[in-house]
């Protein structure tokens, strides 16, 4: 039977070997993203692919995209041809939570840009209803961020603000983040993600709703393609 690890991997060369020369790719951040651009940079250097940028969604995956042979691009106003990422949770909508690897911010910014979103990830991110399983990550301003938090609690949420080495995280935007439950499952997604946009102090949220066309989910079974459909925006 494959190793978890060897069929994430196999998601992320599916998932890769849909970009096409000349294309411009937005790419993921994450432990399962950095399969796709590992491969992408392969068929780049053994010439299946010429001409493509990349748009990297953080620090990690920019280093990562330039050490591969990815010229790299700012996102600018540029419309990306597909994106490809992990997520924490898959819904049966491909409705997801994003952000356990602290860059969602920058994901939906440049994820919005994209035609397409591919998500490749494993079979424990399935679930029926999004929050059964992850928190769900909301980037606060450092300044004020109790008052923030307090504002937060009356939305229902609890939590914890997440920490690196003992120290508060700070994202690749100099954010921190609030890992947020709100019970055993989310009430309305929708509802719940425009009501966190209008909190004073939040910069962004980890509810990617109606923004994921594909998905490539490993599994024992291996990798099973949950079909593309299209975008609501």
């Amino acid at each position: 039977m494959p190793h978890r690890k060897e069929l994430k991997q196999e998601a992320a060369v599916r998932a890769a070997a849909l970009v096409e020369s000349g294309m411009r790719v937005g790419l993921g951040t994450g432990s399962t993203a950095k399969y796709a651009i590992l491969e992408l940079g392969r068929r780049l250097r053994e010439g299946e692919l010429t001409d493509i940028v990349g748009v990297p969604t953080s620090d990690a995956s920019d280093t990562l995209a330039r050490a591969q042979g990815i010229e790299i691009v700012e996102l600018g106003t540029l419309e990306l041809d597909l994106a490809i990422d992990g997520a924490d949770e898959i819904d049966p909508n491909l409705d997801l939570i994003k952000g356990l690897g602290g860059a969602l911010t920058r994901e939906k910014l440049v994820e919005l840009r994209a035609k397409r979103l591919v998500i490749i990830a494993d079979d424990a991110k399935l679930v029926t209803r999004l929050g059964e399983k992850a928190a769900l990550p909301i980037e606060v301003v450092r300044f004020g961020f109790e008052s923030t938090l307090a504002r937060l609690a009356d939305l229902g949420a609890r939590g914890t603000l997440r920490e690196q080495g003992g120290q508060a995280y700070v994202t690749d935007n100099g954010n921190y983040i609030f890992d947020a439950r709100f019970g055993d499952a989310l009430p309305d997604a929708a509802t719940l993600a425009e009501r966190l946009k209008l909190t004073p102090g939040v910069v962004e949220h980890g509810l990617f709703l109606g923004m994921a066309t594909q998905a490539f989910v490993a599994s024992s079974e291996g990798v099973r393609e949950i079909p593309a459909r299209s975008r609501t925006s």
